[in-house]
């Protein structure tokens, strides 16, 4: 019984002392006028705020990313062989921290080829319904990139550049980056409705301080 008074009381002493530290790390005593004392500003990222006793009250979480792009880019194809695009595609950064398009890649669908993005009369010489798409398209204004060659797949940005940096949402007149684009098509024999040719897909990164 003793033994375990012993425990006891040693058990006490030992929560006295942990308590008695931490309110001496928790406060800074300046002793004369004129003193200073240093007081760190810790930052807890959460999905819920702060709790009562000021810790993070959520789980501990990165800063959301949400961005929007176009769910289709379309073409229309006359029937002379202009192809018409959309002029109200755009990137819409809805996140509170700054975005950036890393890169830009375009796929063919199936049945379809890509080629050599141009004038359309580079088409003039291939078969009807060869199925061979050109395209070429700039965000945000910046440096127009095109299709080369006939790879199924092609980076058209391999790296952020001018037009792809959005701002946060706080700023409206920066967290938005128009898509303009253009394409040549080959001759169809037949009509075609809202059929997928390709796949444009944009990867989306924060703008990080380096």
């Amino acid at each position: 019984m003793t033994n375990f008074k012993t425990k006891l009381i040693s058990l006490a002493l030992a929560a006295c002392m942990l308590c008695a530290a931490s309110i001496s790390v928790s406060a800074a005593e300046i002793n004369q006028s004129g003193g200073s004392g240093s007081t760190p500003v810790n930052l807890t990222t959460t999905n819920g705020g702060l709790n009562d006793d000021g810790t993070g009250g959520g789980t501990v979480t990165p800063t959301k990313l949400n961005v929007t792009v176009p769910t289709a880019l379309p073409l229309a194809l006359s029937d002379d062989g202009t192809v018409v695009t959309a002029d109200n595609c755009k990137i819409v950064n809805k996140s509170y921290g700054a975005v950036r398009v890393k890169t830009v890649t375009i796929s063919a669908a199936s049945d379809w080829n890509l080629t050599s993005f141009g004038d359309k009369n580079s088409l003039a010489g291939e078969k009807v319904d060869s199925n061979k798409l050109g395209f070429a398209l700039s965000i945000g204004g910046g440096k127009e990139v095109m299709t080369k060659g006939n790879a199924s797949t092609q980076r058209l940005i391999a790296a952020p550049m001018d037009g792809c940096y959005m701002t946060g949402v706080g700023d409206t007149s920066g967290n938005t980056v128009a898509i303009d684009y253009a394409a040549i098509v080959t001759p169809m024999s037949g009509a075609v409705n809202n059929s997928t040719i390709a796949n444009v897909i944009f990867v989306i990164e924060w703008d990080l301080a380096e």
